[in-house]
This record gives structure tokens, C-alpha cells and sequence, in this order.
């Protein structure tokens, strides 16, 4: 009895260009997976970029709101007072 040969062999009725192909797309499939890997990688450090400048403006605009709110009420106090004075002004007048 003879033993089968499972040994991988190349026939020679494959083309050279199938083999060139094969190389070729195997080689652009590495260039695009890298290519992804470094754009995700750059993507990566701008979210963290975006998400430091984010909590930074909201933290601004939170003492705006509170400053807002602090000139609103001084603003409120100023009116009351200025009323105040435009009554007696007027309570003084008609005295007279």
C-alpha cells in the first residue's frame, strides 16, 4: 500500500497574477486596517481634547449665570431704591 502525500503543494496551472493579487489585496487590507487604527487613535485624543474644553465652558458658563443673576438682583435693589427716592421727590413736591 502506498501512503497519501498531505503535504500542501502549488500546481503549476495557477497563475502568477492569481498569486500577485492575493499579495497585493492582502497587503492593502493591512494598509487600510492601520490606516483606520491611526484615525481612530487621533479621534480618540480629540474627544478627550473636546471633553476638557467642554467642562471648561460649562463651568464658565455657570459663573455667568450665577454673575447674571447676581447683577439682575442688584439691578432689582437699584429700581426699589431709585422708586423710593422718585416717591419722596414726589410726597416733597406736593408739600410744597
Amino acid at each position: 500500500m502506498t501512503q497519501p502525500q498531505d503535504s500542501w503543494h502549488l500546481s503549476k496551472s495557477v497563475p502568477i497574477s492569481l498569486i500577485f493579487a492575493l499579495v497585493v489585496q492582502a497587503g492593502a487590507i493591512v494598509w487600510t486596517v492601520s490606516s483606520m487604527s491611526s484615525g481612530i487613535k487621533a479621534n480618540q485624543e480629540r474627544i478627550v481634547r473636546v471633553e476638557a474644553r467642554t467642562e471648561t465652558l460649562e463651568k464658565t458658563v455657570q459663573n455667568q449665570a450665577v454673575m447674571l443673576a447676581r447683577m439682575d438682583e442688584n439691578i432689582k435693589s437699584i429700581r426699589d431704591t431709585m422708586d423710593k427716592i422718585a416717591a419722596k421727590l414726589d410726597q416733597l413736591e406736593l408739600q410744597r
